[in-house]
């Protein structure tokens, strides 16, 4: 199984909507390796780590996230897998 990495930041309602919390148990629920926070200039960024099958699935949620977000933009970086990670957590 291809292993993947996605660098994501994503714009819109993105703050003060629990998407931290929402995005850490989607990662949590795909066995999905990484973290999220809220970036200065109101954007949400997270790292993922995992199976492709899995990040792809990770990535599809960003584009709505959870039920009070609107989300406007998601950019995704794809990069190289290092395994870094032993689980998701959110950065405050």
């Amino acid at each position: 199984m291809a292993k993947a990495r996605a660098h994501v930041f994503l714009s819109g309602l993105v703050q003060g909507v629990f998407f931290r919390s929402y995005t850490k148990e989607k990662a949590m629920t795909l066995f999905i390796t990484g973290w999220v926070r809220n970036s200065w200039d109101g954007r949400v960024e997270a790292v993922f780590e995992g199976k492709k099958e899995d990040i792809d699935k990770m990535t599809n949620w960003c584009y709505h996230g959870p039920p009070m977000a609107r989300v406007d933009n998601v950019e995704i970086n794809w990069e190289t897998y290092n395994g870094e990670f032993e689980s998701f957590i959110v950065i405050y």
